[in-house]
C-alpha cells in the first residue's frame, strides 16, 4: 500500500493550561524557557495548532497547589472550552493523602473529570526524578487511595520511568478493572543502549497487562537535538508493543515546544506512520483518545 499521510481530525489527549496570575504553580516560579513563562491558556493552545484539524482536548493536570486540588478543576470550568477545548479532565491527586476518599467522590460527580494524576516518575539520579520513592505504588496507603478510582470510574494516567515498571505491572494487575495510561512513551529518558533496552523491556512488561495504553506524547522530551528519524524507534516501539488499539497520539503542549512546535511534532508523528492503513492512523491520531477518555462521538 502506497504510504498516506493521516489528514483526519485530531483528539490531542494530553494538553496542559495554566495562568501564571494565579500563582497555584509553584514549580514554573523559578522557570526561564519561553513556554513556561507565560500564560497558557485556550487561545495559545488553539494558535500553536492552527491548521492541525484538533477536535477535542484532554486537560491533565499541571502541578496545581496541592492543598486546593480541586481549584483547577474549578477553574477550567470557567475558560472558554469551545471546539473541543479540555473537553475531558485528568485532575491531580495524592492518592496516600487521607482525606483522597471525599475528593475522589467529587471528582467522579464531575461530568467532565475521566481520570487521575498523580507523578511517579523516579530516577537513580536525583537530578531526574520526580519523586524521592520508587515504590510510591506499593504503599499500603497509597494502594487504599488508589483502589477507589474504579468505583468512581477514574481511569489512571500512569507517569513513571522504566526503572518502575515492575511495579506498575503490579499495580495493574492488582486493579484489572482500572484503566492505565501511561505517558509520555514510557520516559524513554536513558539513551545509551542499556537505558534503551530497559526501556524497550519497560514497554514490553506494562504491554502484557491488557488495562495499559500508551500515550505517545512528547517524544523530544528527552531528544533535544531530534529528527523524525531519531523519534521512529521510540514512535514505533511504542505501536509494537501496544499496537494500533492501545496507543494514541498527543502533543503534551505547551511542554513539547521546548523542543518542537506543535506542528512538527504532529507532521513527525504522520510521517513515521505514512504505511499504516487509513484506520490504523485514525485509531492512533483520533479514536483510541476518544475512546479511552470517554469523549462524545467525532462528527
Amino acid at each position: 500500500m502506497a504510504a498516506r499521510l493521516y489528514d483526519g481530525p485530531i483528539v490531542d489527549p494530553h494538553i496542559h493550561l495554566w495562568d501564571r496570575a494565579l500563582k497555584r504553580h509553584a514549580w514554573l516560579d523559578g522557570a526561564s524557557e519561553a513556554p513556561l513563562v507565560r500564560d497558557q491558556m485556550p487561545a495559545d493552545y488553539w494558535q500553536a495548532a492552527a491548521g492541525q484539524n484538533v477536535v477535542a482536548t484532554v486537560h491533565v493536570e499541571a502541578n496545581w497547589d496541592a492543598g486546593d486540588p480541586y481549584g483547577e478543576i474549578a477553574w477550567l470550568d470557567g475558560l472558554d472550552r469551545s471546539g473541543g477545548m479540555a473537553a475531558r479532565y485528568v485532575a491531580g491527586a495524592a492518592l496516600a493523602d487521607p482525606a483522597v476518599p471525599a475528593l475522589l467522590e467529587r471528582y467522579g460527580a464531575h461530568p467532565d473529570v475521566v481520570g487521575i494524576r498523580e507523578i511517579l516518575s523516579w530516577h537513580p539520579d536525583r537530578a531526574r526524578r520526580f519523586v524521592e520513592t520508587r515504590d510510591r505504588m506499593a504503599d499500603p496507603a497509597w494502594r487504599r487511595g488508589f483502589a477507589r478510582l474504579a468505583a468512581e470510574g477514574l481511569s489512571f494516567d500512569l507517569m513513571i520511568t522504566p526503572w518502575q515498571a515492575d511495579l506498575a505491572v503490579r499495580l495493574a494487575a492488582d486493579f484489572p478493572d482500572t484503566l492505565f495510561v501511561l505517558n509520555h512513551c514510557g520516559s524513554p529518558m536513558d539513551r545509551d543502549v542499556e537505558g534503551l533496552a530497559r526501556w524497550r523491556d519497560g514497554l514490553s512488561t506494562l504491554a502484557a497487562a491488557p488495562n495499559v495504553a500508551v500515550k505517545i506524547s512528547d517524544p523530544v522530551a528527552y531528544d533535544a537535538d531530534w529528527t523524525v528519524e531519531s523519534l521512529r524507534p521510540v514512535v514505533l516501539g511504542c505501536i509494537e508493543a501496544f499496537g494500533t488499539e492501545r496507543a494514541m497520539f498527543a502533543s503534551d503542549y505547551p511542554v513539547v515546544a521546548l523542543n518542537a512546535s506543535f506542528a512538527d511534532i504532529y507532521d513527525a508523528f504522520r510521517t513515521i506512520v505514512a504505511d499504516f492503513t487509513p484506520d490504523e492512523q485514525h485509531a492512533l491520531f483520533a479514536a483510541n483518545a476518544q475512546r479511552v477518555y470517554r469523549l462524545p462521538e467525532l462528527a
